[in-house]
């Protein structure tokens, strides 16, 4: 069974930094596309971050040159070092791996996103 488990957010102030990390076990297949999405009260899930299978990266360009997506494969982690924080960056932030169709599955950033975790929550404040 594929589990997807997020930590480290929390609370800062503006100009702060958080790193979130991402592990996930019960992936049976190599170097599966991973990503952050982050869904703020009201308004609709967003990609944040991705890191690919050929080691690329994509960034949303509201977090673009602050935020940075990288990968331990050998414990099977992936983190967002979230630098310069805005309070427009506060959201329950989820982690999301390449995987089947299945009921929770969303296609987004050119991938089907199979497996998600529950989400941390970000709260920057002014």
């Amino acid at each position: 069974q594929v589990q997807v488990v997020e930590s480290g957010g929390g609370a800062v102030e503006a100009g702060g930094s958080l790193r979130l990390s991402c592990v996930v076990s019960g992936v049976t297949y190599t170097r599966p596309v991973m990503a952050w999405f982050r869904q703020a009260p009201g308004k609709e899930r967003e990609g944040v971050a991705a890191i690919y299978a050929n080691g690329g990266r994509w960034y949303a360009d509201s977090v673009r040159g602050r935020f940075t997506i990288s990968q331990d494969n050998a414990k099977n982690t992936v983190y967002l070092q979230m630098n310069s924080l805005e309070p427009e960056d506060t959201a329950v932030y989820y982690c999301a791996i390449e995987g089947p169709p299945g009921p929770t599955a969303v296609q987004a950033l050119g991938v089907l996103f199979g497996y998600w975790g529950q989400g941390t929550q970000v709260t920057v404040s002014s």
